[in-house]
């Protein structure tokens, strides 16, 4: 792990607000929520629910923001193409604009159609299981932000929704061949993500890293590189940011990012040649020329994020203000823009408050990020999730990005022979660098203590002098080179296993929370 940036997002985190101003900050929320709900609707029958619903749903929507977000922006931020400031400030608007413009009218308040509302004949049952679920799922979404470990908010509310669901109607009610795909995303998600991840980094090893004109492959390569981004991130926006304003099938929405990325390609084919110009032919100018992309690719993530997990948040909360308004249990219903209000603020609240540790984790904890590993993390999230979409394999987008980390990081270790013959040869370069300047050293000595000047060949003075200089240039580089070579990092174990970990339980776990608390709310609501 690079020092220096855990050591920058440590101080930016200690230039934050203490811990108590946090919690008093995200308390105020949920009062502001409080009130506006019962004032709102005070004067419905059976409120008290919905107004509990209101503060659970923020509750929940800030712990998505704490935790699902840097997915989306913690590459960027682990390679330094973002600022954490600035990352936040961009996913904060982009998370909100997701929320509200592409949030939709209709969801599915049975996230997944993991139970079936039918078989809850009582609507009060109903209320109190959709108010478990939520506090169960913000609750294990909140420890899981403690320890550092990034999980699948929609794997938190389905667990939720489940376990709930068994305590109010028995084991019945779960449809569990949808149980059966989450459990098999948990292999498909990181496995894909990782995969796909490694693939574009090893094309970017192979046909720019490794080449000795890198510029020159630079020139050749990041154009289409970028133009690929914009065609997977166009398609990917059409079909899941902006499925509730304009539904397009898949086919429309890839010939759509086709023509997108093709402007693209001409416009920013200039660009990078100009740019490249002034770039020295290192590894470490090269990583410049991804700075832009993974600017655009870590709003349009989070615009996409809002659009379609904004549902985990609000989606039971949903539930509970129709059961409540129209006393009966639908499994589709509309979204007041109030609920969607607490969702999207929630997010970007939480966001704020509290995301900067799993933006770390993310970004940094996991394995070293630079511009180019960053982008193959920001492509396959986006490819991963349109392929499993069209093939109909069950993906979280929270498992892909980290599967994604997880596959940057192999990738490199596998590669770790060739690293180490980049260390060997580069020390015979310095090696024989070194030893040629200290043979013109010698040789300029000789010259310059030469007593009779008629004899003293200035010319050869002048020459080795520069001659000099640029080997000790070169000495220094190769120095340099041998000294990032060896400081090459890998996965960190202990960070997969907790990861790992944390995945596998996450259903159970929000299952069994919830069904304990169902059962408490049913043991205060019946004598």
């Amino acid at each position: 792990m690079d020092i220096k940036t855990i050591n920058r997002f440590d101080k930016a985190r200690d230039k934050t607000l203490p811990g108590f101003a946090k919690l008093s900050l995200a308390l105020l929320f949920m009062v502001v929520v409080l009130l506006w709900s019962y004032t709102s609707h005070g004067n419905l029958p059976n409120n008290t629910f919905l107004i509990i619903g209101a503060v659970f749903g923020a509750y929940m929507a800030m712990n998505i923001g704490a935790n699902d977000v840097a997915n989306n922006v913690g590459p960027a931020v682990g390679s330094k193409a973002l600022t954490l400031t600035g990352a936040i400030i961009i996913a904060a608007i982009f998370e909100s604009l997701g929320a509200f413009i592409a949030g939709g009218d209709v969801v599915k308040t049975i996230k997944d159609g993991i139970i079936n509302p039918a078989l809850i004949q009582n609507p009060e049952i109903f209320i109190w299981a959709m108010t478990a679920a939520l506090l169960s799922a913000a609750l294990w979404l909140n420890f899981a932000t403690s320890i550092g470990a990034p999980v699948s908010t929609t794997h938190s509310i389905v667990g939720g929704v489940m376990g709930s669901g068994i305590a109010a109607a028995g084991f019945s009610i779960v449809a569990w061949d949808t149980v059966g795909k989450i459990v098999a995303s948990w292999v498909i998600s990181p496995l894909l993500g990782g995969i796909i991840a490694a693939g574009f980094l090893f094309f970017i090893k192979k046909q720019i890293i490794f080449k000795e004109d890198k510029i020159g492959a630079s020139k050749k390569f990041v154009p289409y590189l970028i133009a690929i981004m914009s065609w997977v991130f166009s398609t990917y926006i059409i079909l899941k940011g902006i499925k509730q304003i304009i539904k397009l099938d898949f086919f429309t929405a890839s010939l759509i990012g086709l023509a997108i990325a093709v402007v693209i390609y001409f416009l920013i084919k200039p660009i990078i040649m100009k740019v490249a110009e002034k770039l020295e032919n290192d590894r470490v100018s090269v990583n410049t020329l991804f700075n832009i992309p993974l600017v655009f690719a870590a709003a349009l993530l989070s615009f996409a994020h809002g659009a379609n997990d904004v549902a985990n948040a609000i989606g039971p909360l949903a539930a509970i203000n129709d059961a409540i308004v129209n006393v009966e249990i639908a499994s589709n219903v509309s979204i007041p823009f109030w609920v969607m209000a607490v969702g999207a603020f929630g997010i970007v609240i939480g966001l704020m408050l509290y995301g900067p540790k799993l933006i770390k984790t993310v970004g940094s904890e996991i394995t070293e990020l630079d511009q180019m590993r960053a982008y193959s993390i920001a492509m396959a999230a986006a490819f991963t999730v349109i392929v499993a979409s069209q093939l109909g394999l069950p993906v979280s987008s929270t498992h892909i990005a980290v599967g994604g980390v997880f596959g940057v990081g192999f990738l490199r270790e596998y590669l770790d022979s060739n690293e180490k013959r980049f260390i060997q040869e580069t020390r015979k370069k310095f090696k024989k660098h070194k030893k040629e300047l200290s043979s013109m050293n010698e040789e300029l000595e000789k010259l310059e203590s030469i007593t009779d000047k008629s004899k003293v060949n200035y010319m050869r003075i002048v020459e080795l002098y520069k001659k000099i200089d640029d080997r000790e240039d070169l000495v220094k580089k190769d120095r340099k080179d041998v000294k990032d070579a060896k400081s090459i990092k890998y996965v960190k174990r202990d960070a997969v296993k907790k990861i790992v970990a944390a995945w596998i339980i996450t259903v159970p776990a929000a299952a069994i929370l919830s069904a304990a608390i169902f059962f408490m709310i049913k043991g205060i609501m019946i004598p």
